[in-house]
């Protein structure tokens, strides 16, 4: 890739009318690694996912705004999970993209649950962050999901700093400014339709069908996804695997983005057995 190239590409792209704000990044190094379709939390842009490229430098990537976050056009109605799905692999077509390894976050991670599902022949590996099995979730602290709500968090730096530790499980250090920093705040019925999206969704009816190899990591310390939820997803996911984030809240792909890296790097250099990738 020429040195002049921007990282990542930034594109809007058509999908079925549906017009999605698409980031992708060439890998820095390509040693022929399958790409990383990347499904971002609820109400974060792009902007807040730059430093994929970096911790994954031997592999192509590409994420996008869902509709109406970041600048991503609202849609005229609400959508379902399996439309997001869809979305996805629609929009991987039109890269030429065929078998990818997924990552979800929070939000992102019961969309990815959802993709390895409609598209399990497409999916080599997958990787949870800080999330659940949707409806049957152990929620989060009172403290916490009351902040999340609150529209401030997008629009007022020093409440995201003051909030940060209680909103997140985190501490509030440079690679928080940075993430504080890059917030754009979604249309508030962009937001309210992600919301809507997941009402009454569980992954666990189909989860013993993804037999694809599967990381699921959650932090000790995440006050709005607590632990137990990873706990859910291990007993449930017939290939998986639990590791915990000492220390780390709901962003520690964020403020612990070094050990968060290694973790999945070394998760993704793991060669397959013949049996469990046929079997997905």
């Amino acid at each position: 890739m020429p040195a002049t190239e921007p990282r990542p590409r930034i594109t809007m792209q058509d999908v079925d009318g549906v017009i999605l704000r698409t980031a992708f990044w060439a890998a820095k190094n390509d040693v022929g690694n399958r790409p990383l379709l990347f499904f971002n939390g609820i109400g974060a842009n792009l902007e807040l996912t730059h430093a994929l490229g970096d911790m994954f430098p031997d592999r192509d990537i590409i994420t996008f705004d869902v509709p109406g976050v970041g600048k991503s056009p609202v849609t005229q109605w609400p959508y379902r999970p399996w439309m997001l799905a869809r979305w996805a692999r629609k929009l991987l077509d039109q890269f030429h993209i065929d078998e990818v390894d997924v990552m979800g976050v929070s939000w992102g991670g019961a969309l990815a649950q959802q993709f390895a599902f409609q598209y399990r022949n497409r999916v080599g590996k997958l990787i949870l962050c800080a999330t659940t099995a949707g409806m049957t979730m152990i929620p989060g602290k009172p403290a916490s999901l009351s902040k999340m709500v609150d529209a401030r968090r997008y629009t007022d730096p020093n409440y995201m700093r003051d909030n940060f530790a209680t909103l997140y499980g985190d501490v509030a250090d440079g690679a928080a400014d940075g993430h504080i920093h890059n917030l754009m705040p979604p249309e508030p019925k962009g937001y309210i339709y992600q919301l809507l999206a997941f009402i009454g969704w569980s992954s666990l009816p189909f989860i013993r069908f993804l037999r694809m190899p599967t990381l699921v990591m959650m932090g000790d310390k995440d006050s709005i996804v607590p632990l137990a939820n990873g706990h859910i997803l291990k007993v449930a996911l017939p290939n998986s695997r639990l590791h915990v984030v000492e220390g780390g809240g709901h962003l520690f792909l964020v403020t612990r983005a070094k050990e968060t890296a290694d973790v999945i790097q070394a998760f993704l250099a793991e060669p397959e057995e013949i049996e469990s990738r046929a079997a997905a």
